[in-house]
This record gives C-alpha cells, sequence and structure tokens, in this order.
C-alpha cells in the first residue's frame, strides 16, 4: 500500500489560527497537489517545470502582493504555511520551488521601488520569472556582519565584487537579490542590497554545488559586476535589517515545509505497518509499532501548533500595526521543533520499513536526505536556540 497520493489530515484547518481564506485555499491546493506528475530526476529541470505549474495553477500569486498580482493584499504567513506544508508532503522540490520564489523577491515586496516591483513581482506570480535570494558568503553564514563582498559607487554605476555561495536556485535564477558591503567597516550596518539580473555581465553563475537530496545550488562569483543606481534595493545600509525582515517572514514557513514531510513519513510508516505481515500478524499489530507512532503524531502535532502559532503571531502584528508577542523568538522556537521532531519522524519511518527503508528511490529514503539540510538553512538548529535563549533572558 502506498501513501503517494495520500493528503495530509485537514483536522488542523478547524483551528482557530486559520480563517476561511485559508481553508478555501487548503481546498483548492490539496487535490492540486496530489494530481501533480513531475519527472524529478534532474532538479534543475524539475524546478523550472514545477516553477511554471506553480504558476499556471495560481499558487505563485501567494508570494506577492495583490497590487502585483497577488492573492492577498499583503504576505500571509498562514498562506505561506499551508501551502508549504502540502507542497513538501507531495514533494520537497516543489516546496523549494515555491519557497524561493516568496524568498527570493521577498526583499523586493519588502522595500522595492515602484518600477522594481513592477518589473519583478507580477512576473515571479506567473512563474515568469525565477527568483533566488544571495546573502551566505563562503566565511559568512550565521555571521552576516562578516560578509566580505563589497559594493562601489563609481558614480557611472554599482560595481559588485565577491561572491556568494550555497545560493538557492543558483544557476537557474533570472535574477538575484544580493546582499553587498557598501560601508567594508561599517559591519551589520554597511550592507545595502541589489537586484541582479541573471545575465548581468560580471556574474557567473556556473559553480554548481551537489548535495544529498539534490537542487539547485551555485556559487556566484561577481567580478567587477556592474548594475545600475537603481538596481538599488531599499536604503542604502539598509541591508541586513531588510535581509532579517524577509527572513521573518519565512522562517515559520521552513517549519511548516519540514511538517510536511514529517507527515508524508507518517503516512508512508502507518501504510507500510498495514500492510507488512510478519509472525502471522501485521506489523501495524505490534505494540512496539503503535508506540512508535504515537511518538510520531505527537512529535508533528507539537511541531504544527508551534509552527501555526507562529504564522498567525506574524499575521496579527502585520494586521495591527503592532508587534504581537516575542514573533522572532515564536518562529525560532517552529524552525528548531519542526525540523528536529522531523527529523526524528523520519528516522523512525525508515526503521520501521527495515531494509526497504534505505533502498534508493523509495519515499522513506528520499524523505530522509529531504529532510537534514532544514535543520541548517536560514538558521541552523544552534542560531535559533541562541534566539529563544534571549528572548528567555529579556523576559
Amino acid at each position: 500500500m502506498s501513501a503517494s497520493k495520500v493528503d495530509p489530515s485537514t483536522a488542523h484547518l478547524a483551528l482557530p489560527f486559520f480563517d476561511d481564506a485559508h481553508r478555501e485555499l487548503a481546498r483548492g491546493l490539496l487535490p492540486w497537489a496530489a494530481a501533480q506528475d513531475v519527472d524529478e530526476r534532474d532538479d534543475r529541470a524539475a524546478c523550472r517545470d514545477w516553477v511554471k505549474r506553480l504558476g499556471d495553477g495560481g499558487w505563485l500569486r501567494y508570494c506577492v502582493p495583490a497590487a502585483f498580482g497577488g492573492a492577498l493584499d499583503k504576505l500571509d504567513s498562514r498562506a505561506l504555511v499551508l501551502l508549504r506544508e502540502t507542497l513538501a508532503f507531495h514533494s520537497p522540490l516543489a516546496d523549494f520551488a515555491f519557497a524561493m520564489q516568496g524568498l527570493g523577491s521577498g526583499a523586493i515586496t519588502l522595500a522595492g521601488s515602484a518600477s522594481q516591483q513592477a518589473e519583478y513581482l507580477r512576473a515571479v506570480a506567473r512563474g515568469d520569472k525565477i527568483a533566488a535570494f544571495a546573502l551566505s558568503e563562503p566565511e559568512a553564514g550565521s555571521d552576516v556582519g562578516a560578509m566580505a563582498m563589497q559594493a562601489i559607487d563609481t558614480g557611472a554605476a554599482w560595481r559588485l565584487d565577491g561572491a556568494k555561495t550555497w545560493i538557492s536556485n543558483g544557476g537557474i535564477a533570472d535574477f538575484y537579490c544580493v546582499f553587498a558591503k557598501t560601508d567594508p567597516t561599517g559591519g551589520t550596518r554597511g550592507i545595502t542590497a541589489f537586484i541582479v539580473d541573471a545575465d548581468a555581465k560580471g556574474l557567473d553563475t556556473r559553480e554548481h554545488i551537489q548535495v544529498m537530496a539534490p537542487h539547485p545550488l551555485a556559487t556566484l562569483r561577481f567580478g567587477a559586476c556592474e548594475v545600475p543606481h537603481g538596481a538599488q534595493l531599499g536604503e542604502r545600509n539598509g541591508g541586513f535589517k531588510l535581509a532579517m525582515r524577509t527572513l521573518d517572514i519565512f522562517r515559520a514557513s521552513v517549519a511548516a515545509a519540514a511538517l510536511g514531510m514529517a507527515r508524508r513519513a507518517l503516512s508512508e510508516a502507518i501504510a507500510h505497518a498495514k500492510s507488512r505481515r510478519m509472525f502471522g500478524q501485521t506489523l501495524a499489530d505490534f505494540q512496539l509499532t503503535q508506540a512508535k507512532l504515537g511518538d510520531m503524531a505527537a512529535l508533528i502535532d507539537s511541531a504544527a501548533l508551534l509552527t501555526y502559532r507562529a504564522a498567525w503571531m506574524r499575521d496579527e502584528g502585520e494586521r495591527t500595526g503592532r508587534p504581537f508577542g516575542d514573533y522572532t523568538a515564536a518562529a525560532a522556537m517552529a524552525k528548531m521543533c519542526a525540523t528536529e521532531n522531523a527529523q526524528r519522524v523520519i528516522d523512525m519511518a525508515v526503521q520501521m520499513h527495515g531494509g526497504s527503508g534505505v533502498q534508493v528511490g523509495t519515499k522513506v529514503e528520499s524523505l530522509y536526505r529531504d529532510i537534514r539540510a532544514l535543520r541548517i538553512y536560514e538558521g541552523a538548529t544552534e542560531v535559533q536556540q541562541l534566539i529563544i535563549g534571549k528572548s528567555v533572558l529579556r523576559e
């Protein structure tokens, strides 16, 4: 018995974190996601395919505001959470393609000029342009202030020199939101954002990075890469705050992606336990199996509540115009618990499958590889622990 077309439970949609717009979104998304069939053997081709499908299906409209072809007035964290959870349940690569359209264009939504928003956001919503977010460097990951890439105003243009690495959609993106030092001595206060089109002279995106769960990643090299003054995104030296605001919107959605993968692992484990016969009964008849499934369900539900709470807190803050609790800490809790719990759930699913669990090509084997990166990117678990710890000390 396969769980490949089984949808995750929709009982959570009745929780007060969601409203009717979110429930309507989920009702349309679930059958659509289950019906897609994408050849994912070539991750770059598959991501292009997913972006087109997501655009044609109208789902990328949730990555931008209504003023630029979006589905809702503002970026809505709960909508992002529901989309990523469902897409990750069916295909982690579909989730990746969706998430990067939002993250890669999020800074333009937050701080772009009217002309920048008009040029890029509608194309992102249609799936006509693939977006990317270029912040990390070889020596500057969690420590953004250690950024070495420089942007120098030559009078006629901005000249970018340096490298970015671990850039999702690197090599397939049509544009990159790039962060560079405009004040080399300013630390995090000396960073400015720029929009760099993929065909910009002096930009080399050919250095692809191979990882255990294949998806488009690359190192970007900027050698005297000139972009016009109009490519500056937001305020000069305001890039760090802009990057953090962008990541804050999407951090809870990373938790949701982990949640979707964990739900799929549980579905696969249940299907396997009900069909696998041994010693005259099914695997599901053994109390030890039932106990493991109980652990998995509890880990998923606890992560789900933290994830939905964080998304709701962010949206409430946007709605009221004032912070609703410590959203940053709530998002960190969600991201940490959901990714760590999902790793445990998927590991238990692999164990329950026995030898087939480590056979290349089985769903739980691919999930085992897919989940590992989520505990690192957009703030490793250890960084989330620091954020939460500092919040507790302030209280």
